[in-house]
């Protein structure tokens, strides 16, 4: 299997800079490539959908390298020319999706609101003592060594998450011989609690922990100074009119500052929760059972409660699942998904009795068959450990 790794780099400043750059360089090339295609596919539809609807890759890459960089834009020299042949075929993926699945055209690229990275020619790039060896780039510390791999690293990237640059790098790895202990195991994931396990184990939700109310609370006041700093900007500027959020406002240095404590912020709620993600599923996998069972929750349809939808999305459903997934692949655990309508929480555990008119606040089953009172998450976990295909 394919495992990739992200390794926080520690560049000096001149190698920063050029980060800087080829990350413009990246970002204006994927969007010089949806543009020039965005003129062709006006006119197509203009004709009647007749004539050519896009632009091969390879006709914008030889423009961009003939013309462009001799003339007026020979500031694209500065960086690997393999940055731009990446983001121009990155583009050019975005491009052919949205005619095969007829979904929006692809979006460019933004300054401030897109994820700032490029990519790093993955023949030109060489693992050294402490840090690696890149095209353009010279020999970069990094904050731990890189895995030790026969053959190149896969799909190379340099990424900035607001405060570090990261190296991603994918390699092949060989799935761990594990003696697994027979059993199997079902997860029920809620909203009370993140998971309830079958063997009993409860993963309590980390939403509702000090540190992460704290940093909430920190955030919404963070958020209140930078909606101030907006209004008496506004408000400076022409205090004859009456103030607006709709008028384009350029960002000054004071809010400029506030939005990153925010962003930090942020980052910091993410790496908490994810972390916490991760040793949860880390100690569900090495408990080594034969197999894990999960249920298909349909999240897009449980987000549309509009009373628990903000604590649904906090759950993080999907990567949880997703880590599941890959761990269970690594130590070669059968990974099971039961079908949405499967009715773990309202069939009896014990019996087999369902429960047609349990409601959502019920979180005690009693079974008016055989009499079994139990958790309802509980019992949900213990019906999916049972479950068989």
């Amino acid at each position: 299997m394919i495992r990739a790794v992200k390794i926080r780099l520690l560049p000096t400043p001149e190698q920063e800079i050029l980060f800087w750059k080829s990350a413009g360089v990246a970002r204006w090339s994927y969007n010089y490539f949806l543009s020039e295609n965005e003129k062709l596919y006006q006119e197509y539809l203009k004709n009647d959908k007749t004539g050519n609807k896009s632009i091969s890759e390879g006709k914008i890459r030889k423009h961009i390298n003939n013309v462009l960089k001799k003339t007026t834009h020979k500031w694209l020299s500065e960086v690997s020319s393999n940055v731009m042949k990446q983001a121009v075929k990155d583009a050019n993926i975005a491009l052919q999706r949205f005619f095969k699945e007829s979904s929006g055209y692809p979006r460019f690229k933004s300054r401030h609101k897109s994820k700032i990275s490029f990519y790093v020619n993955y023949e030109s790039l060489k693992r050294l003592a402490n840090g690696f060896q890149g095209e353009r780039l010279g020999y970069i510390k990094t904050a731990y060594p890189l895995p030790k791999i026969k053959g190149h690293y896969s799909n190379p990237h340099i990424s900035f998450d607001g405060k570090h640059w990261y190296l991603s790098v994918g390699f092949e790895v060989k799935t761990k011989e594990v003696e697994l202990t027979g059993k199997s195991i079902g997860i029920d994931l809620g909203v009370k609690d993140l998971a309830v396990v079958s063997n009993g184990k409860v993963y309590g939700n980390i939403n509702k922990t000090r540190r992460i109310k704290q940093l909430k609370k920190r955030l919404k006041r963070e958020q209140r100074k930078v909606s101030r700093k907006i209004e008496g900007n506004i408000k400076s500027r022409d205090s004859k009119r009456r103030p607006t959020f709709k008028r384009p406002l350029r960002e000054c240095r004071n809010i400029q500052r506030q939005n990153q404590k925010i962003r930090l912020i942020y980052k910091k709620l993410t790496d908490i929760i994810n972390n916490y993600l991760h040793q949860t599923t880390t100690e569900i996998v090495k408990a080594k059972p034969s197999r894990i069972v999960m249920e298909n929750l349909n999240v897009s349809g449980m987000m549309k409660n509009r009373h628990l939808s903000k604590a649904i999305a906090e759950q993080k459903f999907y990567e949880f699942k997703r880590q599941i997934k890959y761990k269970c692949e690594m130590y070669g655990i059968e990974f099971v998904e039961v079908d949405r309508f499967y009715p773990s929480s309202k069939t009896c555990s014990h019996c087999g009795h369902v429960k047609v008119d349990l409601k959502l606040s019920d979180r005690i089953y009693k079974c008016a068959e055989c009499g079994l009172t139990i958790d309802r998450d509980l019992n949900a976990a213990i019906n999916l450990a049972n479950y068989s295909i």
